[in-house]
């Protein structure tokens, strides 16, 4: 696929960062804390992302399970999320750097689009920039009802994969382009929804203590571990003015976990 042909390079970036949003970008994932408070509870949702973990259950499946679980309405959850949310603080920081130094910025995430847009407008105080896109899954009505209603929604997938959404898919075509236009591509992330898109980038941020480095661990890829997007702006800014590899980067991080560092 030609470059000028993919949306994320209209602007010629040198760097794409792909980011997973909750729990990532947000201090606490909204999905996590709908089932946990308003579906069936923090040990069955546990149960379902182990089962992902170990491979006797599809992400698509746990997750439309733990989502089904919740019967309040829409437009409840909503300003549930909207009270309860918060952004990890340096991220509004990385949004707007980014925003000044043509980083296009690509949320690929497991959620819902309405959600994770209500969240971002409450959070950022406003409507996003035009460098910051969501690719994600959608909130559709059940059994005839108005998603408003109670029981009355559920989760719609981006595509048929046992993921649900496979974030791979939106990685792969930037990834294959000639090395004379392609730009460096990062991603974050910290839990089973990431899977699929821990293999694709230049360099893997997993959050320390979460799912996703049990998974790089076992699986043999390399990755740096983060806390804050503190450390993700301070990697990212090193790496586009040239004074770190990715490949030193991803070294540095795994010599730091086997050191104890994923420890709390």
């Amino acid at each position: 696929m030609a470059a000028s042909s993919l949306p994320y390079m209209k602007t010629n970036p040198k760097l794409i960062f792909f980011t997973d949003f909750d729990g990532t970008i947000t201090l606490e994932d909204s999905n996590d804390a709908m089932i946990d408070n308003l579906g069936y509870g923090y040990a069955k949702r546990r149960q379902g992302n182990e089962a992902v973990l170990d491979g006797t259950m599809s992400f698509r499946d746990a997750f439309r399970d733990m989502l089904d679980s919740i019967k309040t309405p829409y437009d409840e959850c909503i300003e549930y999320l909207k009270k309860n949310m918060k952004l990890d603080p340096y991220f509004v920081e990385f949004y707007h750097w980014s925003r000044e130094h043509n980083v296009p910025i690509v949320v690929l995430s497991s959620g819902m689009i309405p959600v994770i847009r209500a969240l971002f407008e409450t959070l950022l105080g406003g409507r996003t920039d035009d460098h910051l896109y969501i690719v994600a899954n959608e909130v559709e009505s059940r059994n005839g009802k108005d998603i408003n209603d109670e029981g009355g929604w559920q989760i719609r997938y981006h595509d048929d994969s046992h993921f649900g959404h496979d974030k791979s898919l939106e990685i792969k075509p930037y990834a294959a382009l000639p090395d004379s236009v392609r730009p460096t591509l990062l991603y974050a992330g910290d839990g089973v929804s990431d899977l699929s898109a821990a293999r694709e980038t230049d360099l893997l941020f997993a959050k320390k203590g979460k799912d996703l480095v049990t998974f790089c661990e076992r699986e043999k890829i390399p990755f740096t571990l983060f806390e804050s997007w503190e450390s993700i702006l301070a990697t990212t800014k090193d790496i586009l003015g040239g004074k770190v590899s990715v490949k030193s980067v991803a070294e540095g991080g795994l010599e730091a976990v086997h050191q104890g560092a994923n420890k709390n």
